[in-house]
């Protein structure tokens, strides 16, 4: 059995704010699969596929855990996408950090108050 496919999905409370922050901060394209019984879009990555999805359920307060499987994205260029993150509305959860010989990483809330990281393969990060 090969355990290496991925499919991720996003909540959101607009998804129409979702959607276009991930488009601005990554290219993602979006189709859209379903309106009822909730809002539901796939995500086409060029890698992994997703979905975003309508929240069905309220989030933790800030400054709580997540009660969710967090992401992050392997990106070229950290502070570029960092950047584009920022532009597009989202906000730093935790400033970009080196994981010693394998990368930079990061991590991002998102429009929606989702927690996701990316990071930067780098073996020199230190």
């Amino acid at each position: 059995m090969n355990h290496g496919y991925i499919f991720f999905e996003i909540q959101a409370d607009d998804v129409q704010r979702g959607i276009k922050f991930y488009q601005s901060a990554f290219g993602w394209k979006f189709s859209q699969q379903m309106k009822e019984p909730i809002e539901y879009w796939q995500i086409e990555t060029g890698g992994n596929r997703g979905g975003l999805l309508t929240r069905p359920a309220k989030t933790p307060p800030p400054e709580h855990g997540k009660n969710a499987f967090v992401c992050s994205v392997e990106v070229e260029n950290f502070d570029a996408i960092a950047e584009k993150i920022l532009a597009s509305g989202g906000q730093v959860a935790l400033e970009k950090f080196a994981v010693p010989g394998k990368c930079w990483q990061g991590y991002f809330i998102d429009t929606e108050g989702n927690t996701f990281g990316i990071f930067e393969v780098d073996e020199n990060a230190a």
